[in-house]
Order: structure tokens, then C-alpha cells, then sequence
């Protein structure tokens, strides 16, 4: 017993697990579940983004829920291994719903949901779609799911703090970029940020909003005092986040630069996702699945620059 509690203090990171579902605790009081470099399916039950939650003096609050409903109960049973504490918000990073169709585990009437302001207006538009679509690809796991929009809603270039009791949390809302909801998290007591997917690591970004403005959070973030990155997908970093930052901001200005030149030469949209940015292929886990719609997302904004 004394080896496996020696092994904890030298690592500094707790691993607890529910039914297979392991949360580590990265920085005093934050512990996260890594998802994995998968699409959802019914085998992993939608596990593959990184949730969480941050333990404070007086309640707790949950970051994003996770990809389906049984993932979100087990994400709560989690918590409950930690904590007796209520939890006081469930902070949803963006509108994917690998981060938020765990919402309706969470439903209690102690607890508020919050988002960026952009939040409600996205889940509106999407819900019925992703519904129906996770329905399918998750089978039982997709559960009781629920689209649960936020009530506290951040605003561009208005932060908010939210105290859990002696543990300030600073919320800023980012003009479109991953996403038009995107959310960062930053725990001022250990200066620990959750990116949500404003920050991919090993796993190729997904480019669902504007590709001129994730370059332009990429450079927000790595200004920001930061001892500790949680990105939305991939391993928690601790000294070498911004060189993640770095990576992913080579491939936008990769992609930005290739399909302005196919632009510039009238060349087509078929044209770029057949050439544009396929020196990149082996540093990314899931390029084939995702590379080419992110070209397709950029030449659709790029052309009309």
C-alpha cells in the first residue's frame, strides 16, 4: 500500500476509476477523463473528449459532460468518489456534442448551466439534427440525453468569475473560431485552462467556424499566464502548451495559405481538398477523416475575403 501511495506523490496525478472510466487529477483539485482518438461510436459510447470537474470549498463545477448521457453518469459517479460537495455549474465549452450530451445527468435544481452567449442560439439550430444522428451512432448509450442550454451566458470580451468557494474560475467567451460558442475556463489557482477544442492535441482540429479566427484565438492564448493546458482533445500539458498552440497554428496558416493560392489561380474547391495541405497527413491522428472538410470550411470563408 505504501509502494502505490509513494507512486501517486512521484507522478502528482490521482487516477480513480467507475466501470472503466478513469479521471486524473492534474493540478490540486482538477481532475479530468482524456477521451479517445475516435469518432463516437456505440463501443466507446461517445467517450472522446476531455470532461471534468474542479473541486472547490464550497461546491464544484463540471467542464463539459461528454459525448453521450451514460458517459455523463459516469462522469457524476466520478465526482461522487471525490466530493459530497453540490455541483453549483456545469460550464459547457461549445456546442459539439461530444462535449455536452452528458448535460442531463447534471440536471438538478442547484445547478446552473453556463455557456457562451452564442451557446443557446447554436444548440437551438442543431439539437433536432444531433439527436437524431447520435441516436444512431451511440445506441443505448445516447440514453436520456438532453439539449440543456445555458442560463449564465458569457459575452465577448466580457469574462466572468464564478467562486467555488476560495477557487476564483475566470470564464472568457472567443469570437468564432473552432466554433461561433467558443468558451476557455482558467482556474486562477493553479493557472490551469481548459482550451475546450480551441486547442487539439495529437488529434487533428476540426475546423467548424472560422479558420481566420482560430489563428487569431491561437494568439490569445498563448499571451495568457498559463501554467497548465486541459485541450478539448489529448493528453493535459504542463510546459509545453504553447508548442501544441505552435502546431496547430502551422497547419491553419498551412491550409489558409494553400487555398488563397487556389483562389488567387480560380482553381476550384475539389481542387483544393485534393491538394491543399497533405504534407501534414502523418502529424495528425484522424487526417482522413477530418482534413478535407476542414480545407472545404476554409476555401468556403476564404473565398469570399
Amino acid at each position: 500500500m505504501k509502494c502505490c501511495l509513494l507512486m501517486a506523490s512521484v507522478t502528482a496525478q490521482i487516477s480513480h476509476a467507475d466501470n472503466g472510466y478513469v479521471v486524473n487529477e492534474v493540478s490540486e483539485g482538477i481532475f479530468f477523463h482524456e477521451g479517445v482518438h475516435e469518432d463516437a461510436n456505440e463501443e466507446n459510447q461517445g467517450k472522446i473528449a476531455n470532461v471534468g470537474f474542479i473541486i472547490g470549498n464550497d461546491c464544484i463545477a463540471v467542464i463539459d459532460t461528454g459525448g453521450s448521457y451514460l458517459e455523463g453518469k459516469s462522469l457524476l459517479a466520478s465526482i461522487r468518489k471525490q466530493s459530497d460537495l453540490p455541483i453549483c455549474y456545469v460550464i459547457n465549452t461549445h456546442v459539439h456534442p461530444d462535449h455536452i450530451l452528458g448535460n442531463a445527468a447534471f440536471k438538478e435544481p442547484q445547478t446552473t448551466f453556463v455557456g457562451s452567449a452564442k451557446l443557446p442560439a447554436a444548440m437551438a439550430a442543431r439539437s433536432s439534427f444531433y439527436e437524431t444522428r447520435f441516436k444512431e451512432i451511440l445506441g443505448d448509450a445516447y440514453g436520456n440525453a438532453e439539449f440543456i442550454a445555458p442560463t449564465r451566458l458569457v459575452s465577448i470580451g466580457e469574462p466572468q468569475n464564478i467562486d467555488l468557494g476560495d477557487r476564483k474560475l475566470t470564464l472568457m467567451a472567443f469570437p468564432t473560431a473552432h466554433t461561433d460558442n467558443d468558451l476557455v475556463v482558467l482556474d486562477n489557482n493553479t493557472k490551469t485552462m481548459w482550451t475546450g477544442d480551441l486547442l487539439f492535441v495529437e488529434r487533428i482540429p476540426a475546423l467548424d467556424g472560422s479558420i481566420n479566427g482560430w489563428l487569431d484565438a491561437i494568439e490569445q492564448l498563448k499571451d495568457m499566464d498559463i501554467a497548465t493546458v486541459i485541450p478539448g482533445h489529448g493528453p493535459v500539458l504542463h510546459q509545453d502548451w504553447k508548442a501544441a498552440l505552435e502546431k496547430e497554428k502551422n497547419y491553419f496558416i498551412l491550409i489558409r495559405q494553400q487555398v488563397r493560392e487556389i483562389i488567387n489561380d480560380m482553381g476550384t474547391i475539389n481542387q483544393a481538398t485534393e491538394n491543399v495541405g497533405v504534407s501534414e497527413e502523418n502529424k495528425w491522428l484522424l487526417f482522413e477523416e477530418y482534413h478535407k472538410r476542414n480545407v472545404t470550411s476554409a476555401f468556403t470563408e476564404l473565398e469570399w475575403e
